[in-house]
């Protein structure tokens, strides 16, 4: 994730200051999941589970991200690319169902651990991390392609 996260931001990076505002968002993301995951550089206790502030925090930045492309960024780059042409658009079109179908998922993690305290059982925390990464990963992938869809168009 965090390549992807690097490809993007070199190919897109200083194009337009709300995706370059996105992309720092993703990054801080990534990092948070990373950290509370238990990814090197970031050392794990096998057997203890984030702290409940990281979690918020990841929890916070997450819901940040969700609201920014729903809210902010997808409905400007469908426009953008309906400007585009019909095939920008319907690309636009055809891949936004496919992001926000992520978003359930997110929002489920956040609802089940953003207020959790330690005494909870939280048993399933590292298998929902696991599907919310997965689900991360498609969800940027989905949104790269919009974004090169928009570009890719710009071009032309």
């Amino acid at each position: 994730m965090l390549s992807r996260l690097e490809q993007a931001q070199q190919k897109w990076g200083g194009s337009h200051s709300v995706i370059d505002a996105w992309l720092a968002e993703r990054q801080e993301l990534l990092l948070l999941y990373c950290k509370i995951a238990g990814f090197s550089p970031y050392e794990k206790n096998e057997q203890a589970l984030p702290d409940q502030m990281q979690i918020q925090s990841f929890c916070q930045i997450l819901m940040d991200y969700l609201s920014a492309g729903h809210f902010e960024i997808y409905d400007n780059i469908v426009e953008a690319c309906k400007e585009k042409g019909p095939q920008s658009a319907q690309l636009a079109q055809a891949l936004y169902p496919k992001i926000a179908s992520t978003t359930d998922i997110a929002l489920d993690f956040n609802d089940k651990y953003a207020e959790a305290n330690q005494d909870s059982a939280l048993v399933e925390f590292d298998n929902d991390l696991s599907q919310l990464g997965e689900t991360l990963e498609l969800r940027f992938e989905l949104e790269d392609e919009l974004i090169d869809n928009l570009y890719a168009n710009y071009s032309r």
